[in-house]
């Protein structure tokens, strides 16, 4: 008999954007580097004799947990990695649910329907996984290992061995980042004795502070979607100027030295040298924020530049804001940037903390147009 711990991989990047992360190599966040530090203390005193993890950084990351304390070396397969997902690779869950709404409710409900080009199919997926675990368990005779995978991919293996039909996805609610399943495997069968548990995080939980796993069948109305904002359209223009003003006087206290024909001419200027730099955020189909790309600006230093990142007050507060960061790296990254960079006034506190909190670093300060601006930096 084989002893088997599956165990999805820590919160990346693409959990926090709430960004379609298949095969896209995203880091962990710093929840996540803590939570595999949470999973480590769970394992400290548990016999395990090989430790294997999917291909990809996140997965291998977590795996580490499995290695403290321990003279074992990482077995890496490319045979663990999560579902391919073709052209949705990188993109937000929000876009993909407006672009392809049919496709979005296969994908969480139906998912023998679910098609996109370039994807890979559940069932390849399933007969993948199925290969790969039944390969370790059989190498492991008689020991116990513990094997570091991703979400989708976990849960269709163990629907399939639970016998539970794909179409019946309420049956098996996803599983939190470093969830732990285990399961036997004897006389070419598998055995599970519990699955997802995320007893170890305690406050580190990601779904702790996400709905949308809860009810699949639902739109998510907390996946933001992203579409060009078109500044020569009156009322986007209007919409624009607002929202910049609201972010002006939030950080300054007064709207004086507000230049709202100059940061309207800025903003057709980027959105004419690519209409993906400026763009409107949707909840529900309704423009809740902008979020303003610089294309050129910082290149010549490896970085991108968020030259706005807005939200209306009622959506702030609601762990949305990310979103925008998640965005504004995904468009900086396919640049190939290092890094992103944006100003921040020394007397707004908020903001400065919601940046700090998400990855960003002060560089220096900054002398701006109406007081002082901290320069900040988050590495891609």
């Amino acid at each position: 008999m084989t002893t088997i711990y599956l165990i999805r991989h820590a919160e990346a990047e693409g959990n926090l954007f709430r960004r379609a992360q298949g095969h896209w190599n995203g880091k962990l966040t710093e929840r996540g580097r803590a939570q595999v530090g949470a999973l480590a203390e769970r394992f400290k005193d548990a016999r395990i004799d090989a430790v294997y993890s999917s291909d990809l950084d996140r997965a291998k990351e977590t795996a580490g947990a499995l290695l403290r304390g321990r003279e074992l070396t990482l077995r890496v397969t490319r045979e663990l990695r999560e579902i391919h997902m073709g052209v949705w690779e990188g993109d937000s869950w929000g876009n993909l649910a407006a672009r392809w709404p049919e496709q979005m409710y296969n994908f969480n409900n139906d998912p023998e329907k679910w098609s996109v080009p370039g994807c890979e199919s559940f069932e390849a997926c399933r007969v993948r996984m199925t290969r790969a675990i039944e390969a370790i368990a059989r190498e492991n005779e008689g020991k116990t290992v513990a094997v570091v995978a991703h979400g989708m991919c976990i849960k269709i293996f163990l629907m399939s061995v639970l016998g539970i039909n794909p179409g019946e996805p309420e049956a098996m609610m996803h599983g939190d980042n470093t969830s732990v399943s285990l399961l036997r495997f004897e006389d070419g069968r598998f055995e599970v004795e519990y699955y997802n548990d995320n007893s170890h995080l305690g406050e580190l939980s990601t779904f702790a502070r996400q709905q949308w796993w809860r009810d699949t069948r639902k739109d998510d109305p907390t996946s933001l979607a992203f579409e060009p904002l078109n500044p020569r359209n009156k009322q986007e223009a209007e919409f624009y100027v607002r929202c910049y003003r609201d972010s002006w006087v939030a950080a300054h206290g007064s709207d004086a030295g507000f230049m709202s024909g100059v940061y309207l001419s800025g903003a057709r200027s980027h959105a004419a040298r690519d209409p993906e730099s400026l763009l409107k955020v949707l909840s529900g189909g309704e423009p809740v924020g902008v979020l303003e790309l610089d294309p050129k600006r910082g290149k010549e230093d490896n970085c991108g530049w968020i030259s706005l990142l807005y939200l209306l007050p009622e959506y702030r507060g609601h762990n949305l804001g990310v979103q925008l960061i998640g965005m504004a790296s995904a468009y900086f990254f396919r640049k190939r940037r290092g890094a992103v960079r944006l100003h921040v006034a020394v007397s707004n506190e908020h903001a400065i903390g919601f940046y700090r909190h998400y990855g960003f670093k002060d560089l220096r300060v900054e002398p701006g147009v109406a007081s002082d601006q901290i320069l900040m930096e988050r590495e891609l």
